[in-house]
């Protein structure tokens, strides 16, 4: 048990993988296998989980800095990704960071859209916020300074460092990661003059306010984008989103940069200023972490410690 920013946590000591999963503290945990008890006994209907679908989608609207009717819910980064690329007219040009997430970069491709080579001759900008693979932090005053349309994922970013992104066209981000939330949901916002820019190519009975009948109409704001949404997903982010819009993210920065900082340090290295971080070295033995791209890939969230960190300079001494 460990207890961190007002929450605890049971994850296990040397737990260094939040990049690919993030471990929920209890009490988020405590209200998703609730979920699943009232499921077990026939306790709920779908309208049950309306007001969690709707915590979740503004509990994102403050990790990002928008108003809750400019964010849909979804399931994956990528449907939404999708969703920009198709509404793109053909043939447009869009960079993206070469060594970005395919999530992010696969999207544009399969619509047929031309990769540029530069942000200039750019019709969108797409990219991740916080690279998966290294921890890399995107020039966000390069990309305003642009004029480029932009589209973030800040899949890697929302949960360890303050955003305040309504400046950007399009911004998504999934669960399960910083957000310590199940997977299976996802979500985007969208900045309101670009509304009607996007094709609602997924409509169903969320994205109107009637599920039979014939006043077909969808909703007027960023509802309009939303998938049915995975119900015991936003049980869990109905907790975990509010509370982490509440808790000093500056503080949680700080305390997780520190942490790959030493890490760094104490390898030899100069610091990336991230809480990701990729080192050429093989795995640190009794620590849980991921391999991206030939490296050894280690991530430090708010439930981590200096003793989690002393671990792996230890095995690779």
């Amino acid at each position: 048990m460990r207890e961190a920013f007002g929450a605890v946590f049971d994850v296990q000591p040397g737990y260094l993988n939040t990049a690919s999963i993030g471990v929920p503290p209890r009490h988020v945990a405590d209200a998703v296998m609730a979920s699943h008890e009232r499921w077990r006994r026939g306790e709920d209907t779908s309208s049950t989980f309306n007001d969690a679908v709707e915590t979740s989608r503004e509990g994102f609207g403050r990790l990002v800095g928008v108003p809750a009717t400019s964010v849909a819910c979804g399931a994956t980064v990528s449907q939404f990704v999708s969703l920009v690329a198709q509404s793109l007219p053909s043939g447009s040009k869009v960079y993206v960071d070469p060594g970005d997430f395919t999530s992010v970069t696969l999207p544009f491709v399969a619509a047929g859209h031309r990769i540029a080579s530069t942000v200039d001759e750019a019709d969108l900008v797409a990219l991740s916020l916080v690279q998966s693979s290294d921890g890399r932090i995107a020039d966000l005053d390069a990309l305003k300074a642009s004029g480029k349309p932009v589209l973030l994922d800040v899949s890697q970013a929302a949960g360890w460092m303050p955003l305040s992104l309504a400046w950007a066209d399009f911004v998504v981000g999934v669960a399960y990661k910083w957000l310590m939330s199940p997977r299976g949901a996802a979500w985007m916002a969208v900045r309101p003059d670009r509304m009607e820019f996007l094709k609602p190519l997924a409509a169903n009975w969320y994205s109107t306010g009637e599920n039979y009948g014939t006043e077909l109409v969808l909703r007027s704001d960023a509802r309009r984008f939303d998938l049915s949404p995975t119900w015991s997903s936003h049980v869990g982010a109905a907790v975990a989103l509010p509370w982490l819009a509440s808790v000093d993210l500056e503080a949680v920065r700080a305390h997780c940069v520190g942490l790959t900082d030493r890490l760094l340090t104490g390898l030899g290295l100069p610091p990336n200023g991230s809480a990701i971080v990729s080192v050429d070295t093989p795995p640190a033995q009794g620590v849980v972490a991921s391999v991206r791209a030939g490296r050894t890939r280690y991530a430090c969230h708010m439930y981590n410690t200096i003793e989690d960190v002393d671990r792996v300079l230890e095995a690779l001494s």
